[in-house]
């Protein structure tokens, strides 16, 4: 067993992503020593088929595609074959990868450090956009950054919602758990608005031993957010990896 993997021996690990997609992290942190917790702050749900149906199928006789997530890519394959003469572009490396085993394997990302809407648009292949239609896959809310900065840039943007975020349904089981975390847990996030929804909807003493833990993020934004949550200092990972993020808990936990 490696270094990093030791040093997660027996830590409490909360992690944050929708149930259907944090499995995979939670088999990380056992790989690592940890004990991994799943808090969902969301639940991903398909859009209506007929009309999401029709926007992806239109969407992929586009210029250029952008998936922003993992999500993006599976509920978009459930509507109908990724099938598409365009370049396509995704936010981070786990969004490229489900790409690459939709068959998509021209697909490009930004590097490790960048992956993230300002990352993606320092692309070479979105300098020069102007007159092309660009679409992004993905669900609604967010940011907007990449396509009011494509639309500066010239492009034809249009969206196509293939799913969307809801806020979860979290049970008793969830809430002992986290009254049950003291303040050597840690808590992964890598998402705003799943922090949110797990503000809103744990209940106060729970929230509080939440606030306790140390928490991962994935980005400065989040980190700010965090902090304006009522987390303590908030320690940013390389990216929203699993890797990523679990190294950021080792090196804090034993610096060099």
């Amino acid at each position: 067993m490696d270094s990093c993997a030791q040093t997660l021996a027996g830590v409490d690990i909360v992690i944050t992503r929708p149930s259907g997609t944090a499995r995979a992290l939670a088999r990380h942190v056992r790989a690592r020593g940890g004990e991994p917790h799943l808090l969902p702050g969301l639940s991903l749900r398909a859009m209506p088929e007929a009309e999401a149906g029709k926007a992806w199928r239109q969407a992929q006789r586009d210029d250029l595609l952008i998936f922003t997530s993992p999500a993006a890519v599976r509920f978009a394959q459930r509507l109908a074959p990724l099938n598409t003469q365009a370049r396509v572009l995704a936010v981070g490396s786990g969004t490229r990868r489900a790409l690459q085993r939709a068959g998509c394997m021209q697909a490009e990302s930004p590097p490790r450090r960048s992956q993230h809407s300002e990352g993606l648009l320092e692309h070479p292949w979105l300098q020069s956009v102007r007159g092309l239609r660009v679409n992004l896959i993905t669900a609604p809310g967010g940011r907007d950054l990449l396509a009011t900065a494509l639309i500066e840039r010239g492009a034809q943007v249009r969206i196509t919602h293939v799913y969307e975020r809801v806020r979860p349904r979290l049970g008793r089981r969830h809430v002992q758990m986290v009254q049950a975390l003291d303040a050597s847990a840690w808590l992964l996030v890598t998402s705003a608005q799943a922090l949110d929804n797990l503000m809103q909807v744990l209940p106060e003493a729970a929230v509080r031993h939440l606030q306790a833990c140390r928490i991962v993020v994935s980005s400065a934004r989040l980190q700010q957010h965090a902090r304006e949550a009522g987390f303590g200092e908030p320690v940013r990972a390389a990216s929203a990896s699993a890797g990523d993020l679990l190294d950021a808990v080792a090196a804090h936990r034993h610096p060099r």
